[in-house]
């Protein structure tokens, strides 16, 4: 009989060292499209909604502004999404960047979010 290999999946807020009291450090957002897992680098589209960064695009989906706390599937339609946008510390090997993001973007992606105190360990 072969062996079978499993995979798992982030898991909800696995990303988090530390965080500020209550929920200072979190935020209520829409995720716009996607199947995107705990982790994951969120910028802003113009509608105001959190999509996946996308570091070679000119719209202000270049510019990192949130980390997403948990799972969402919203390949079918935007979903209701928590985010960290401040005050945190966040696991550098648990976040998850766009695949063809290169370490100058992901570089820029993380003093994006430096400058708004959400800190890469």
């Amino acid at each position: 009989m072969g062996s079978k290999t499993f995979t798992e999946g982030r898991h909800t807020g696995e990303h988090i060292v530390s965080e500020a009291n209550g929920a200072r450090s979190r935020e209520q957002g829409t995720l716009a499209a996607g199947n995107l897992a705990a982790g994951t680098v969120l910028a802003l589209n113009a509608a105001g909604n959190y999509v996946q960064l996308a570091p070679a695009a000119a719209d202000g989906t270049e510019t990192a502004k949130a980390v997403l706390y948990a799972s969402v599937d919203a390949s079918e339609a935007p979903k209701p999404c928590v985010v960290h946008v401040r005050a945190c510390e966040v696991h550098g090997e648990a976040l998850t960047w766009p695949d063809a993001a290169t370490e100058e973007q992901i570089t820029a992606g993380t003093n994006d979010l430096i400058g708004l105190g959400v800190i890469i360990r």
